[in-house]
C-alpha cells in the first residue's frame, strides 16, 4: 500500500468511525433502557445494543472499503468464538471494538471509544481510536508515526523519553497482579476503565507505564501500534513483541523507552 493509498484508507476509516459513533453510539449514551444492556461471560462483562449495532455497521463498511478483507469484531467473536481463527488468515483483517469501555458507557462516564486495527501477516499496519465524546481521533501507521486529529488540526504525537525521571514522578495503570506490591513506587496509579483511553494517555504523555494481564486483540492491536509509533516501547513480559494474531498471550508492559521497561519489568524478579 502506497502512502497515498494508506492516507486515503485512514481518512475513510475515521469518517466511518465518526459517523457510526454519531448515528448509533451517542444517541444511546445516558439513554440506555434496561433491555439495552446485558452481561456476556460475567456480570461485569457488558454488551449493549449500541455495541452490537455499531459493530455490524462497521463490519459492513470495512468489507466494502477493502474487498477480500475479513472483519473480526469483539461482539461477533462472543457469539461465534471460532471467528477468532480468522486472525491467522492471509487476507487483511479488521479488528473491531465498537465500544471500548462499555461499563463506562453504560454508567454515563465519558471514557469510552471506538477502536479499529488493520492487520496483515500477523502485524498491525494501521490503528485508529475515535473518542465519540470529544470527536477527536488518534491513528497510527506502521513506520509513519502517530497522529492526533481534531476539528481544528492534525498533529504528530511523540512520547518524551523520560530519561532520568524517577518512577516516583510517573503515572501508571497496572492490570497485572505481579505488580501489586510495587504500586507505591509511582506518583499515582490511575484506572480509566478503557484500554483506548489508556493508550491515548500513554501516547500524549499523561501516563508513562501501563501493564495488562489479559490481552484481547480488539483491546490492544490498535493501541500497541499507536503507542509504538509515538515512540514508546512495549513488549510482552516474556520480552517478545506483541502479536495480535497469537491467541492466549498474557502480560503486556508499555513504557516510554526500553530502559524504563526493563526497570519496571524487574519488579517481578
Amino acid at each position: 500500500m502506497t502512502p497515498l493509498q494508506s492516507a486515503s484508507l485512514s481518512e475513510s476509516v475515521l469518517t466511518a468511525m465518526s459517523d457510526v459513533a454519531a448515528r448509533i453510539i451517542m444517541p444511546r449514551y445516558t439513554k440506555l433502557a434496561a433491555g439495552d444492556v446485558r452481561s456476556k461471560t460475567h456480570p461485569g462483562d457488558l454488551v449493549t445494543v449500541a455495541d452490537e449495532e455499531a459493530e455490524q455497521e462497521l463490519t459492513r463498511i470495512f468489507g466494502d472499503l477493502l474487498p477480500g478483507s475479513i472483519c473480526v469484531g469483539e461482539e461477533a467473536v462472543a457469539s461465534t468464538p471460532e471467528l477468532i481463527e480468522s486472525l491467522r488468515s492471509d487476507a487483511p483483517v479488521w479488528i473491531i471494538d465498537p465500544i471500548d469501555g462499555t461499563a463506562n458507557f453504560v454508567n454515563g462516564r465519558p471514557r469510552f471509544a471506538v477502536m479499529v486495527a488493520l492487520v496483515r501477516g500477523g502485524q498491525t499496519v494501521l490503528g485508529w481510536i475515535h473518542d465519540p465524546v470529544s470527536g477527536n481521533s488518534l491513528w497510527a501507521e506502521q513506520g509513519a508515526g502517530t497522529w492526533l486529529q481534531t476539528d481544528s488540526n492534525t498533529r504528530r504525537l511523540t512520547i518524551r523519553p523520560q530519561d532520568g525521571k524517577p518512577l516516583s514522578d510517573m503515572i501508571a495503570e497496572l492490570h497485572h497482579p505481579d505488580f501489586n506490591l510495587f504500586k507505591g513506587k509511582f506518583a499515582r496509579i490511575t484506572r480509566l476503565g478503557s484500554a483506548a483511553h489508556d493508550y491515548w494517555a500513554m501516547a500524549d504523555g499523561r501516563m508513562q507505564v501501563l501493564c495488562y494481564r489479559r490481552i484481547k486483540p480488539w483491546d490492544h492491536a490498535a493501541g500497541v501500534l499507536i503507542h509504538a509509533e509515538a515512540g514508546g516501547y512495549n513488549r510482552l513480559l516474556s520480552g517478545e513483541p506483541y502479536n495480535p494474531c497469537i491467541r492466549d498471550q498474557t502480560g503486556l508492559l508499555c513504557a516510554p523507552n526500553p530502559e524504563i521497561w526493563e526497570h519496571v519489568a524487574g519488579f517481578r524478579n
